[in-house]
């Protein structure tokens, strides 16, 4: 930590596109502030998609080319300082405190902490990767290579866009559900069982079943399931699911409640400390108090909340939206998109191919699945506001709302 002064007028604890966000953010309003960023892995701040799209899929992507560093290495008075982990937040004293014994004291501090993958009964290793990071990209891109075999498992987001990512590059896919079908939590049951069965089409081995154990075995990786069959694959990455990263919140008293609780300035329960992307519970302005795992989220909230914590006077109103790219299919989507909710799906031709699925509660639309649809998200936001104020009586009368092209 020798290149990091004792005080600084904004310490963001964690380095990724959240906190990268927030310096430009704090520029916005503040040209010549003190910045600390303090990142506890070893890579600087990444645009994290890139790890599961684009680094597979184009040839011409790079790490350096995803890199957030630029404009954080570029200014005199930012300290990006990475492997290095916060041990305590003191808000009183308006110190945090590291690992390595030293401490930084700030004027205004960013949780920007992010989240942590679920872990199960399979050590992490060279081969066994919880996937996350850049250097978990970079430990599965030495092993997944053309002809080699990946068991993934989990069906979830990361789960998926990996199994078409690694499909795509040649590599034998073993995929682990512990439900019958591929984002069977997010989708509609006839479209979950369609990005099964086009997983299976391409040659992937779809197992159903809860992981018992595993471990790395003879230069690859053994993974047994609860009815004992087990699987054996040169690598093995495990995506189910992430939880926040709130110790630190936790022990400096500060409220957290499925994330570190901010208002709608996202400042947390102490008024210098703020809190941003994954971590942040908020209150969101069309659909009341929830936590986002999303990119533009941590885009979007890390800059809002530099910009307050640099002097601006505006509330975070931004109800954030996602994507994915799966095989041949894409999609867009935002707010609420649980298959628990009552589901309105519109489909194109009356098949399961281009279309739009509603999610509603109480006759709010609460989430829009854009599937094979596109620039459509704010038509999907209107929507949700304007039910928001006045639910719809017939839920089939959203059929049409969102054009399909």
């Amino acid at each position: 930590m020798s290149n990091v002064e004792q005080s600084y007028d904004y310490v963001i604890v964690g380095a990724g596109v959240a906190a990268a966000s927030a310096v430009k953010g704090i520029r916005s309003q503040d040209a010549s502030g003190r910045v600390a960023v303090i990142g506890s892995e070893p890579d600087k701040p990444v645009y994290r998609p890139v790890l599961s799209k684009d680094l597979w899929l184009k040839d011409d992507e790079t790490l350096e080319g995803a890199s957030l560093a630029g404009d954080l290495d570029d200014d005199d008075a930012v300290d990006l300082v990475t492997d290095t982990t916060v041990t305590e937040i003191d808000p009183g004293a308006h110190v945090v405190r590291l690992a390595d014994g030293g401490s930084v004291g700030y004027g205004k501090l960013l949780l920007a902490t992010g989240a942590e993958p679920r872990v199960l009964a399979v050590d992490p290793g060279p081969r066994v990767i919880y996937y996350r990071t850049a250097a978990d990209y970079q430990r599965l891109r030495a092993v997944a290579t053309e002809g080699s075999h990946v068991a993934v498992v989990g069906g979830g987001y990361i789960g998926s866009e990996i199994t078409s990512a690694l499909v795509q590059n040649g590599v034998q896919v073993t995929l682990v559900l512990d439900l019958e079908d591929v984002q069977e939590q997010m989708f509609p049951r006839a479209l979950a069982a369609t990005l099964t069965k086009a997983f299976a089409d391409r040659g992937v081995t779809v197992l159903h079943g809860s992981v018992e154990s595993g471990q790395e075995d003879d230069g690859g990786v053994r993974i047994r399931l609860a009815d004992g069959t087990s699987v054996t694959a040169d690598a093995a990455v495990i995506g189910v699911g992430v939880l926040p990263r709130t110790g630190l919140a936790e022990a400096a008293g500060l409220e957290v409640d499925n994330g570190v609780v901010v208002d709608d300035h996202l400042r947390t329960s102490d008024p210098d400390v703020y809190a941003a992307g994954d971590v942040a519970s908020y209150p969101d302005a069309l659909l009341g108090r929830r936590r986002v795992e999303h990119v533009d989220h941590a885009e979007k909230s890390g800059e809002h909340a530099g910009k307050v914590m640099a002097g601006a006077d505006e509330a975070y109103d931004y109800t954030p939206f996602f994507w994915s790219d799966i095989l041949d299919y894409g999609y867009e989507a935002v707010g609420e998109t649980r298959s628990d909710l009552d589901l309105v799906e519109d489909w194109k031709d009356g098949e399961v191919g281009t279309g739009v699925v509603y999610y509603l509660k109480a006759g709010q639309v609460r989430g829009v699945l854009l599937w094979n649809v596109w620039d459509s998200v704010d038509q999907a936001r209107a929507l949700i506001e304007e039910t928001g104020k006045k639910p719809v009586s017939d839920p089939e009368s959203l059929r049409g709302r969102i054009p399909l092209g």
